[in-house]
């Protein structure tokens, strides 16, 4: 029998239809790391929370109003027993996000966030949402994946889950392409192209054919800046805010090819950089 190693990352999933997980998530990257425990999925259902015996998970909202709000005893229950699992196997318990059309947008940075964290619970709301004292009293975190309304949180649990389990370790097969992808940067991906160099009479820019390195890379980032610029101009304004004004970074290249680098001795030997 073998040792069995703690994975990487671990989630919780909150939801009322647990059969929804892993759905996709069990095929291609994430399936074979899931396989491999790289990464590992419990699913709770919220309704063997409840204690009448229609098991009712949601009620009337005070008020009045349309549709039913999930109650809040309900959610407490499997919530602090999705606590107490974790902690049973040894995990510190982390972050616990509402899926929630207001919520913070899921971008690339909370998505790096919480790949760095080793426990997640995601809570999968229905109807009209949750009773709000469940969020302040569990200081639940309330993450959307954009300004469009779904019929429940588990669709938005899969593709979170997905977009962190590929940025676990060894779940990519090449890491330079992780760096590389949209949003990475701050910018879109710049355009792709494989064989055959001419299809349909279009062809291949020529300076990805040759064999050019620094082109090659020059040109990507052309490209993605000109995409990221037409059409997210909301990245764009950012990425340029992240960085130097043009006239700055010509007035350091110049004075890097006019002055040359000087060095001082530290302690231990080493030249190093006057320049902090």
């Amino acid at each position: 029998m073998t040792e069995s190693k703690s994975p990487f990352w671990h989630v919780t999933v909150l939801t009322l239809f647990p059969e929804m997980f892993p759905g996709p998530l069990g095929h291609s990257l994430a399936g074979k790391a899931l396989e491999k425990g790289t990464w590992t999925l419990e699913k709770l259902d919220i309704r063997s929370f409840t204690r009448d015996k229609h098991r009712s998970v949601d009620d009337t909202p005070f008020g009045g109003g349309p549709g039913m709000v999930m109650r809040p005893d309900v959610l407490d229950a499997a919530i602090c027993d999705a606590k107490a699992r974790q902690a049973a196997a040894g995990l510190t318990p982390g972050r616990i996000v509402y899926l929630s059309p207001r919520g913070r947008v899921l971008d690339q940075a909370l998505v790096r966030e919480i790949a760095s964290e080793g426990c997640l619970t995601l809570l999968c709301g229905r109807y009209e949402g949750i009773d709000e004292r469940v969020i302040e009293e569990h200081r639940l975190e309330e993450v959307s994946l954009g300004d469009f309304v779904l019929s429940g949180g588990e669709p938005a649990a899969l593709c979170l889950i997905d977009a962190v389990v590929r940025l676990l370790p060894g779940v990519m097969g090449n890491v330079e392409t992780a760096g590389e992808e949209s949003f990475e940067r701050g910018l879109l991906e710049y355009p792709h192209y494989t064989r055959p160099p001419v299809w349909n009479g279009r062809a291949v820019p020529e300076v990805l054919l040759s064999g050019h390195h620094e082109k090659v890379r020059a040109w990507r980032l052309e490209q993605a800046e000109k995409i990221t610029q037409g059409r997210r101009p909301d990245l764009w304004s950012d990425y340029l805010a992240s960085r130097p004004a043009p006239k700055v970074k010509k007035r350091r290249a110049r004075r890097a090819s006019a002055e040359p680098t000087k060095t001082t001795a530290t302690p231990d030997g080493n030249g190093g950089s006057d320049e902090g």
